[in-house]
């Protein structure tokens, strides 16, 4: 992780706001870190037996890191990205797709289910859920194929739901998700250990719930697909309209033994990027952990936060950085690939239009911006001067959802590989100096 040490130059230069705000970025991944969050959370031993569970893009790290701080004897299976494994002794760990499901990821989900289906009140379940679980651990409820959660899940990608909408659909298609995985697993006690990648950090959001009662419905499931207008398969429509498979509600008795523990959150990284802002001598404006909303309407706002505090020295005199989280949407509506972050940043680029002194960095903290291997970008007062340059129209690409072609064609692309956590996405402006009025 690259870092920054004392106060900033008065005389900024690109290189050095490029590197404050990679270190910023870097500071967010470092404090969501399985490694450095899981082990105090742990229970201690039973009677009987503990069996480990767990899904998401962080589920092979925390897997990882609960093997390193445990004495005793565990097993179980995990199941993250393609890409996102780590080596486990004990913990069998299985990749599948994220984020449409695939034959892997219901494979998995099958197998979890069955190993915790049939405990006792001695044993003990620790279930690990990050962001990205809801597509990973995919076992479609009774009735319906993996090519119909497929298609759903195709068209709400692209619908511009929010993660609770998306996630409302999941659980009522679901027989893990929506509590269902805790229920099978009473009498045991389960613990559950979250990463959270979504606004509010809801336990019945993350990962779609599976060990957490679910307060919204079918017929909640059925207005989200009529709100977006989306045409899903009829073994969907037919299950969702009957509602005679709800899954378990808060006050289920299922779930009288399961609790759980958010071991990282969106607002933790946020405030270690402030951090080190402050150590670089810039005044650090944590705006919100929880942002949503098209993300090229979003970028409009914070371009004004940024020109007011360039211009006014309000909500704080530069050099500042503006810190923000949350998940943005893209209703992808062009040719392009979408990419909430580099969405983002390219309407953040033109809403500023070239503005001297404000830079910016977008990406997604668990490397991946969509459906995309580059967590996100950087934008410099130049990025639009020096798409033109190249023949490249910013306004064109963001009309077509086309952010990572545009970047790309820039080099200011920001890539990681998996950083093995998500805490969702992770956006800095940077106003460097105060300008006349």
């Amino acid at each position: 992780m690259k870092t920054v040490s004392g106060a900033m130059p008065q005389e900024w230069t690109e290189p050095a706001a490029r590197m404050l705000l990679r270190a910023l970025f870097d500071a967010a991944v470092a404090a969501a870190q399985p490694a450095t969050t899981l082990a105090r959370h742990l229970p201690g031993p039973v009677k009987g037996r503990t069996i480990v569970v767990g899904a998401g893009k962080a589920s092979a790290a925390m897997a990882r890191a609960l093997e390193d701080a445990w004495a005793g004897p565990l097993g179980g299976l995990v199941v993250t990205r393609y890409g996102h494994s780590v080596p486990c002794r004990a913990i069998e760990v299985v990749e599948a797709a994220h984020p449409v499901p695939d034959a892997a990821g219901l494979d998995a989900a099958s197998r979890i289910l069955a190993m915790v289906s049939g405990l006792t009140a001695d044993d003990q379940v620790i279930a690990l859920i990050s962001g990205g679980g809801s597509a990973l651990m995919a076992l479609p409820a009774p009735g319906i194929g993996l090519d119909d959660k497929q298609a759903v899940a195709r068209a709400l990608l692209k619908s511009g739901a929010s993660i609770d909408e998306m996630n409302c659909v999941r659980k009522h298609l679901s027989a893990v998700k929506g509590g269902r995985l805790a229920a099978a697993a009473y009498p045991a006690r389960m613990l559950t250990l979250l990463i959270s990648d979504v606004p509010g950090d809801d336990p019945a959001v993350i990962g779609s719930g599976p060990t957490v009662g679910d307060p919204t419905t079918a017929a909640d499931a059925l207005a989200v697909l009529k709100k977006y207008r989306i045409t899903a398969p009829a073994p969907v429509l037919s299950r969702l309209r009957a509602a005679d498979d709800e899954t378990p509600k808060p006050d289920d008795p299922r779930l009288a033994r399961a609790r759980t523990i958010t071991i990282a959150t969106p607002q933790a990284s946020l405030e270690a990027a402030a951090a080190v802002a402050r150590a670089a001598g810039v005044t650090p404006l944590i705006l919100s952990d929880a942002v949503e909303g098209e993300a090229r309407e979003v970028a409009k706002v914070f371009a004004a936060v940024a020109r007011q505090a360039a211009l006014r020295g309000q909500p704080a005199a530069p050099p500042c950085v503006l810190l923000s989280g949350g998940e943005t949407t893209v209703t992808v509506r062009g040719d392009g690939r979408g990419g909430r972050n580099v969405e983002f940043l390219l309407a953040l680029a033109v809403a500023l239009d070239g503005r001297a002194d404000v830079y910016a960095l977008a990406a997604d903290t668990d490397g991946v911006d969509g459906a995309e291997d580059v967590a996100g970008a950087l934008v410099t007062p130049d990025t639009l001067a020096r798409a033109a340059r190249l023949g490249i129209d910013g306004k064109a690409c963001l009309a077509d959802n086309d952010g990572h072609s545009f970047f790309e064609t820039l080099g200011d692309q920001v890539i990681t590989g998996p950083t093995l956590t998500n805490v969702n996405d992770f956006r800095a402006i940077l106003v460097v100096a105060q300008q006349v009025p």
